[in-house]
């Protein structure tokens, strides 16, 4: 198969030949216009490099308002939620030439908002107030009444900063991250060629609004609903159209799907069900919401829909509503209350859910160890020894407050940064997704190659002029100059090369009909005139072309083996040959296409497949070119027909140790790429697909992460997952490190918290019950403002990248959390238990008990970070200092004595020497300093020898290969039957089980 399916224009012929438009081709005729493309084109990413300061003005020009001015964004109050979307019928009435004025639009923008689905933008207010909602923030405000309720005022004011600390950071990282994310976005939004005032101007699709004239092509995406005029290139047919509507003869019916069901009764006889409205005016790709694969012909007065992509043609239309209204937008309508939040969102909720059930826990062991201890629920006031003070401070250290802040904004700060590595993330949960692919399906064309097809030498039949050749190659091409197939785009310029080629073109041709290039003909086909001759020139698949001619069986086979030949070499093939004055087709040759592997890949490849992600290259091209490619790339060689895959007789299991196996398939549809995807998921892969066209936009939304590539369809580009703006494979391999690296500093920030929360519960209560002890509640909310400022730098560190798919695995990471928090709690009690000692233990001269435990507790529990991240990287330089900034706030607090309170009465007696004003000399501080650096050694040794176990490495882990042929072998049985409907001999109705008709199976 010569053609790449996603390169490629589906559908029958239409009508006139479009004439090339825009770029400085206005008013030439068409092979006019050929020859000036030829002559003066230009490499865009050349042009690029000398535009990049005009570039970023407009990037510039493109920035909203200022965020504080929360009042001015949303759409107006005209356009309530009541407002049906009804357009009144005069609005529609706009002349094609003339068009609407700016006032009119000012006035519909007015009414129905801007023309996109996207959620209004947030309210900066009530953004930062949802960093206060939530059941461990809900925990945190109940201690804030706790606090108040015992009027222990630095408690209530310490709780307080860190509820706002963590809201003003979260809500400040976020909203720097996604301003990042935004300035890029807008360098992807869809625009449209719109007549306003009497002139085409281009604009952003989102500033259509209802009534406005738009003017649909070839390659682009249908930016609203519209209801078709005319051809853009027989603006008189404008009257007819005019006439049709106050005749209403055309359908009010704008549901595709039934749309759909009238195609699939007839699809042989469009322009006979359509005899009023003539010839097809363009043709859609509606698969994104119907599921058909091939274009659909659309006719004077049909509605084509918002996002679908034009396959051919060009015409005007009017626009019916806005995109909120339009049929995708009703359907998207329709799951908007259902803010899924992913997979990350289940995981945060329940560890959060937890840590709050064992808070509860340890506040009733702590509040029957009181009872027994005979505590006041409230007195004395000034002491934390009474049960509601129990309560208070477990509440403060086992509710992590910081955790949803920091990794939500771990995420977005992770997404800012692959925003500038050209990876645009649609939503922040895909980071997990991409963080845990296994398996990565890659299209050829741009991602494994470098997109540049050139010609090399062709292959020329035995008496023919290879000028002549080389013109008919032009000929049966589209001449769309504003969005060239690139296999079109290679023939035309090619023609620099053949000068006598392009002085034919120049002998006054025209064009009489176009045949785009469809899946079942496999070829593009051009009937037009010169010098009182017809000619039908064609150009396709060598196989299509050949069977067009009678050549004897010599010639017949020498093109056989020259095109196997080319296929051989990873060149792709196309056959050229022409009919004049409808006599016998003359065979021409063969052109040979070669789009080199890029530089970079074989080396990313092998990366890949180190990180433990397999590519599987999933093409267009015959299975010659594509195994050829894989020799290249050293992708391995067992790559197969997709025919094998769909009609090869496999079923169940064996398709699916199929797909399981293969290093790719060639000859690939849109519909193919589904399939594998889908069964690799039922294997327990996480995949990742590539796409860029309109058709891969079901295969990207069923992939666990789908990533529209360089270049990619807008439409590709809503429905993927992430957004690439640089080519090639190694950007996405770069990717999928970056979502390691942010997975890696949750993960270590997680186990962190956990193990914190544990330390003092597990501590504080053991104290409460053995010696009836706690440390200060003053002290206790310092501990917990301190962890959290010590932590913001978090989503800023250096991080590792693992070196296979992560996953959370939650029973590993509570259980080394656990072992953690247990050390900590051991090391605080053996330096409680030393100031037993006659000698006074860790106190050197004079000191505080209640200030050494806050010191140790604060050292030890900031230095955990750096244990829990892993020894692979160095700590980034902001995460240091926020550490060593708190530890030195938390050695000022010891040295002065800082909310000591007054010495406590202990049972049994401390027999170190403590002053009443709490202060503790320097010597003790720089006791308790090495002592918390030898714990943290200790602990740092027991988590190495803890991740070198290797069932406890695995513990969580799912099977990634998952394998169950009962259900596999069942599913593929019942795939091929079918619910049949008869008529017994009584004339009873009545429905059976039947296996599918053949024709059935193949038509799936």
């Amino acid at each position: 198969m010569a053609r790449h399916p996603e390169d490629i224009e589906q559908g029958d012929a239409y009508g006139e030949r479009s004439l090339s438009s825009g770029g400085g081709y206005d008013g030439l005729e068409e092979y006019d216009a050929l020859q000036k493309y030829i002559t003066t084109y230009r490499d865009p990413k050349a042009a690029a490099l000398d535009e990049d300061d005009a570039m970023k003005n407009a990037a510039d020009a493109r920035k909203s308002g200022p965020w504080w001015a929360f009042w001015r964004r949303g759409s107006s109050s005209k356009a309530a939620g009541s407002d049906t979307g009804v357009v009144p019928d005069d609005w529609l009435n706009a002349d094609i030439k003339q068009g609407i004025s700016a006032a009119q639009v000012d006035q519909r923008r007015r009414r129905f908002g801007p023309n996109e689905l996207a959620t209004e933008k947030e309210n900066m207010i009530l953004k930062f107030l949802s960093y206060f909602t939530g059941p461990i923030l809900y925990v945190m405000e109940l201690a804030v009444l706790l606090a108040a309720g015992l009027r222990d005022w630095v408690d209530f004011g310490v709780i307080i900063g860190i509820l706002m600390l963590n809201a003003i950071v979260g809500w400040y990282q976020e909203k720097q991250a996604a301003d990042v994310v935004a300035s890029l976005k807008g360098d992807i939004a869809m625009k449209a060629t719109v007549v306003r005032d009497g002139r085409e101007e281009t604009i952003l699709a989102r500033e259509i609004v209802p009534g406005d004239i738009i003017i649909i092509e070839e390659g682009q995406t249908v930016p609203a609903d519209a209801r078709l005029i005319c051809d853009y290139y027989a603006p008189e047919d404008f009257e007819k159209y005019k006439k049709m509507k106050e005749e209403d003869k055309f359908s009010s019916d704008e549901d595709p799907d039934d749309e759909k069901k009238g195609n699939d009764m007839d699809d042989d006889n469009d322009e006979e069900d359509h005899p009023s409205q003539g010839h097809a005016i363009v043709a859609c790709d509606q698969s994104a919401i119907t599921g058909e694969s091939l274009a659909v012909d659309k006719f004077m007065g049909d509605v084509v829909y918002y996002t679908t992509g034009c396959k051919r043609g060009k015409a005007y239309a009017v626009t019916l509503t806005s995109a909120k209204h339009s049929f995708v937008g009703r359907t998207a309508s329709l799951v908007q209350g259902a803010k899924d939040q992913g997979h990350f969102k289940a995981i945060m909720n329940s560890i959060g859910t937890a840590l709050l059930v064992l808070v509860v826990f340890w506040i009733l062991v702590a509040w029957i160890g009181g009872f027994y201890h005979h505590l006041k629920i409230a007195t004395p006031e000034n002491s934390s020894v009474n049960l509601l003070h129990y309560a208070l401070i477990l509440l403060i250290v086992g509710v992590p407050v910081g955790l949803p802040v920091v990794t939500t904004t771990t995420l977005a700060v992770g997404a800012a940064y692959l925003a500038k590595q050209k990876a645009i993330v649609q939503k922040l949960t895909a980071i997990e997704s991409l963080a845990g692919v296994d398996v990565l399906c890659s299209d050829k064309t741009g991602t494994l190659t470098a997109n540049q097809l050139s010609i090399r030498e062709p292959y020329v039949a035995e008496g023919q002029d290879v000028n002549w050749m080389m013109a008919v190659a032009a000929l049966a091409s589209s001449h769309n100059l504003k969005s060239l197939d690139p296999i079109d785009k290679v023939t035309i310029l090619t023609m620099k090369r053949y000068p006598k080629a392009r002085e034919i073109l120049q002998q006054g041709w025209k064009t009489e009909k176009f045949t785009p290039f469809d899946p079942v003909s496999k070829r593009i086909t051009t009937v037009c005139h010169m010098g009182g001759d017809k000619y039908v020139c064609a150009k396709g698949a060598p196989k299509a072309i050949l069977n067009l001619s009678s050549c004897d069986k010599e010639t017949a086979d020498l093109f056989k083996n020259k095109a196997t030949e080319f296929a051989r070499r990873g060149f792709r093939s196309l056959g050229v040959a022409y009919q004049k004055n409808d006599g016998d087709w003359i065979l021409l040759g063969l052109l040979s296409m070669f789009d080199p592997p890029r530089e970079d890949t074989a080396q990313t490849i092998v990366e890949a497949q180190q990180l433990g992600v397999p590519v599987k290259m999933l093409t267009g091209d015959a299975i010659a070119i594509a195994k050829e490619t894989c020799k290249m790339l050293a992708l391995g060689t067992k790559v197969y027909n997709s025919q094998k895959l769909i009609h090869g007789g496999l079923s169940g299991t064996t398709q699916h140790d199929l797909v399981e196996r293969a290093d790719g398939f060639a000859e690939v549809f849109p519909e193919h790429k589904y399939q594998v995807v889908e069964m690799l998921q039922q294997r327990g892969h996480l995949t990742a697909m590539t796409g860029d066209g309109v058709n891969d936009a079901p295969s990207l939304k069923k992939a666990d992460c789908g990533i529209a590539v360089e270049g990619a369809s807008e439409a590709a580009q809503a429905a993927a997952d992430i957004v690439f703006l640089a080519p090639g494979l190694s950007t996405i391999v770069l990717a999928i490190k970056t979502a390691r690296q942010i997975f890696q500093r949750m993960k270590a920030y997680i186990q962190y918290r956990i193990a914190l929360c544990l330390h003092l519960e597990i501590y504080l209560v053991t104290s409460m019950l053995i010696i009836n002890e706690t440390i200060r509640v003053e002290l206790i909310v310092f501990i917990a403002l301190f962890a959290d400022l010590a932590t913001v730098a978090v989503a800023y560190d250096n991080a590792h990248s693992e070196a296979r798919p992560v996953e959370w695995q939650l029973p590993k990471i509570w259980i080394i959390s656990v072992i953690l928090g247990v050390l900590l709690a051991l090391g605080t009690w053996v330096i409680r238990g030393s100031m037993y000692l006659p000698n006074g233990g860790i106190i050197q001269n004079f000191g505080s008990v209640q200030e050494i435990l806050f010191l140790e507790v604060s050292l030890t529990e900031n230095w955990l970070i750096f244990v829990t991240r892993g020894g692979k990287t160095w700590p980034s330089w902001q995460l240091v200092l926020a550490i060593l900034g708190v530890d030195a706030l938390a050695t000022i607090f010891c040295l002065f004595g800082w909310l000591s309170g007054n010495p406590p009465v202990d049972n049994p007696v401390d027999l170190a020497r403590q002053r009443g004003d709490g202060w503790t000399d320097i010597v003790t501080v720089v006791v308790v300093w090495g002592y918390s650096i030898g714990v943290t050694i200790v602990i740092a040794i027991v988590y190495y020898l803890l991740n070198r176990i290797t069932w406890l490495n695995n513990l969580g882990r799912k099977d990634r290969s998952h394998k169950d042929p009962a259900i596999e072998n069942m599913i593929a049985a019942l795939s091929k039957l079918a619910l049949e409907h008869e008529t017994d001999a009584n004339g009873k109705s009545r429905y059976v089980l039947a296996t599918k008709a053949a024709e059935e199976e193949e038509d799936d």
